[in-house]
């Protein structure tokens, strides 16, 4: 008779020693990220903060938000590079949480791979980790799975929610806005991570190009220009929150500027946009350029070179510029808000970009 072997998790493609190895490799990238309310460590089954910090506030607000990177982790996964996705999470995850004035707290994420690869998932909760620190907020847990059978031995997918907190009267939006107000644009430093399905189809599909191919207009290979990690806004939006009056900000994620700054501005009122006060980056031209993509397009789809806007009042923009200019940000006054007119929608580009 021949002798046979019951299954077992190993032999279904779930490896736990690696999954173990990965924990304690990340675990040095973790303790980075500590604030002092965050209690317990890696290990325990849910993160701990002490909310007894929150007793400053008057009536504190707690802001939520989830999200991943979208098909931009296969352009990780093509090059070998896993140590910036994770800043690309955070952006996504606190600069939607502090659109509304709130102070990053804590995030949990989730990565799911075919199979774990413990120095690659380190390196990207190292990413998520770094991201953390420049969002000011704790990375506080997290889940690792792994899907053999779903997904192949070197794919992989993030995901993260974050929590944040704002004192109910300083609560930023809509309803602070007023006409006259000023649009203020933050560059982005990219792609971001938004628009990934119709930037592959058209760099990989339609003009044929190589990650490793060097762009001359670029400075750098495909591959370094579309890995470039999404800048983190929170703790720019904060300084602005604590130097100047702000009604609003509007993080330009997947629908583009003028869908996203539109999903601010109050009925009666419009925000023009002006394309002349900046020239996007030459990937977007690149993007537009080889898959013939045309101009409204590109706007729904991609930053367009702003990552990040702020609505103040006319009388703040000065102080607005030199706080953003001395914390490094690149960013010019790009808009106003005026009374709708009758045909008028939410936000709207006019011009043609500066060459």
């Amino acid at each position: 008779m021949s002798e046979t072997t019951g299954a077992s998790y190993a032999s279904a493609g779930v490896d736990i020693e690696a999954g173990d190895r990965a924990v304690e490799l990340m675990k040095e990238w973790v303790k980075k990220t500590q604030r002092p309310e965050v209690l317990g460590g890696l290990g325990g089954f849910a993160g701990l903060f002490d909310a007894s910090a929150l007793k400053r506030y008057e009536r504190p607000l707690l802001a939520s938000a989830t999200d991943g990177v979208g098909t931009k982790v296969d352009i990780a996964r093509q090059m070998g590079v896993y140590d910036t996705i994770g800043h690309d999470l955070v952006a996504m995850v606190m600069d939607d949480i502090v659109v509304c004035g709130a102070e990053p707290l804590f995030m949990t994420d989730y990565i799911c791979v075919g199979k774990v690869h413990p120095e690659r998932v380190a390196a990207i909760v190292k990413g998520i980790a770094e991201g953390c620190v420049l969002a000011g907020c704790a990375l506080v847990g997290g889940e690792t799975a792994e899907h053999p059978g779903l997904l192949g031995p070197d794919d992989f997918d993030v995901a993260g929610a974050g929590t944040g907190v704002v004192e109910y009267d300083r609560l930023l939006g809509a309803d602070r806005i007023r006409t006259g107000d000023a649009v203020i644009a933050m560059a982005s430093s990219g792609l971001h991570s938004n628009g990934y399905s119709l930037v592959r189809h058209v760099v990989f599909d339609r003009a044929g190009m190589a990650l490793d191919q060097q762009v001359e207009e670029l400075g750098r290979t495909l591959g370094e220009e579309l890995l470039e990690p999404t800048k983190i806004y929170s703790l720019d939006c904060l300084a602005l929150t604590r130097t100047t009056e702000v009604h609003a900000f509007s993080h330009i994620t997947g629908g583009g500027l003028a869908a996203n700054l539109a999903r601010v501005i109050p009925g009666g009122l419009h925000a023009t946009v002006d394309r002349s006060t900046w020239a996007p980056g030459a990937i977007f031209d690149l993007v537009g350029k080889a898959g013939q993509v045309e101009r409204l397009e590109l706007e729904k789809t991609l930053n367009m070179g702003v990552g990040m806007m702020a609505v103040v009042p006319a009388g703040s923009v000065d102080a607005a510029l030199t706080t953003l200019a001395d914390r490094g940000v690149d960013s010019w006054v790009a808009g106003e808000i005026t009374e709708r007119g009758d045909h008028a929608t939410g936000a709207e580009l006019v011009g043609d970009y500066a060459r």
